[in-house]
């Protein structure tokens, strides 16, 4: 591997929105080594980024970020100036059912990861940034009126949502005393390629195909603002490189949907992708009882990013769920692998076992 004068950090990598994230900085910043540290939990998956695993830029890490060891030697051995902390335990459901894990990886693990950086920086701090990617889901439940700013006081209402914030407040609790340079941002629902088929949208598409009963929370009222994953990994891009240290960006898609209309889009679109009558998977929608302390609706305004840094989206809901639906029915093997577990043996095959 070549020397490099500058590495950035980028955890949980080979996950959804990590994948296209390290994609883009590994594609972008040739002149950046761009390390990859995921622990290939179940959802991660180093299929995700076969395109560019042989760049020279690239290095991937298998590691806790819970683990002081394995994070301080990333900091010893690699001249790391900022990190982009994206790893985390998000699917709710799963938080309703063993909240410990979302504290360990959520809160152990970003503190452990700031720790490490301010070991590795001391007083050195001048280029140096460590940035927060958090949810919308810390501020809670909306009405039918108002949006989420930066302002907008915390109001966790699941175990996931409780994890985030303190991580969140952790950051800015270093920030403040310890004058670690931060971000954060806190983003709306994302969706597109390579995201885990728990998650509402793959999970649909991945029904319709099999044909088989599409899972709807209560009568599917609940309200979310969508954005493309590829617009968030370009913003992303944006805060680490230009925002204002110590500021907070709220970024969104400005695309508010009720659940139960998203996944009639989705029957629609996946419908017509297959040759189906349009319409005719509505059929397997089916209403289940509605999850604990669900959240009625999360809205976003990302005035702030558009107005500082000049972002906004790029694609439109209706190319984004279409590019959406036909990337997982040109990939059912790699959905297949997903479902199976055969995606695991990847890593085996390609580092060998550890």
């Amino acid at each position: 591997m070549p020397s490099f004068r500058e590495a950035i950090l980028i955890t949980g990598g080979a996950g959804f929105i990590g994948s296209h994230t390290v994609r883009r900085f590994v594609n972008n910043h040739p002149d950046k080594l761009i390390i990859n540290l995921d622990k290939l939990t179940y959802a991660g998956n180093l299929e995700n980024l076969r395109d560019i695993e042989g760049k020279e830029n690239y290095l991937f890490i298998k590691g806790d970020i819970a683990d002081t060891e394995v994070v301080e030697k990333i900091f010893r051995e690699h001249p790391v100036t900022g990190v982009i902390h994206l790893a985390a335990e998000s699917h709710v459901d799963r938080s309703i059912t063993d909240p410990m894990a979302f504290i360990r990886t959520n809160v152990i693990g970003t503190v452990t990861l700031m720790n490490a950086a301010r070991k590795a920086w001391g007083d050195n701090l001048s280029g140096k940034r460590f940035y927060q990617i958090s949810t919308d889901e810390v501020y809670g439940s909306l009405g039918p009126e108002g949006r989420f700013t930066e302002e907008t006081p915390y109001d966790p209402q699941s175990p996931y949502s409780a994890s985030k914030a303190s991580a969140d407040h952790f950051v800015r609790a270093y920030g403040n005393t310890y004058g670690l340079p931060f971000v954060i941002t806190n983003c709306s629902n994302n969706y597109g390629p390579y995201q885990f088929p728990e998650k509402l949208i793959p999970l649909t598409i991945n029904n319709i195909l099999h044909e088989r009963p599409i899972p709807v929370y209560g009568q599917g009222e609940n309200i979310r603002d969508w954005l493309y994953v590829e617009d968030h990994a370009q913003a992303i891009e944006l805060v680490y490189f230009n925002g204002r240290e110590g500021r907070t960006y709220n970024i969104g898609g400005d695309n508010e949907w009720k659940n139960i209309d998203l996944v009639k889009k989705l029957c629609d679109i996946t419908d017509r992708l297959l040759g189906r009558p349009e319409g005719s998977s509505r059929r397997l929608i089916t209403f289940v009882k509605d999850r604990a302390g669900h959240d009625l609706r999360y809205a976003i305004d990302a005035s702030r990013i558009r107005r500082e840094l000049g972002w906004q989206p790029r694609t439109s809901f209706d190319e984004g769920l279409t590019r959406t639906v036909r990337w997982y029915l040109d990939n059912t093997e790699w959905l297949e692998h997903v479902i199976s577990g055969e995606y695991e043996k990847y890593y085996e095959k390609q580092y060998g076992r550890r």
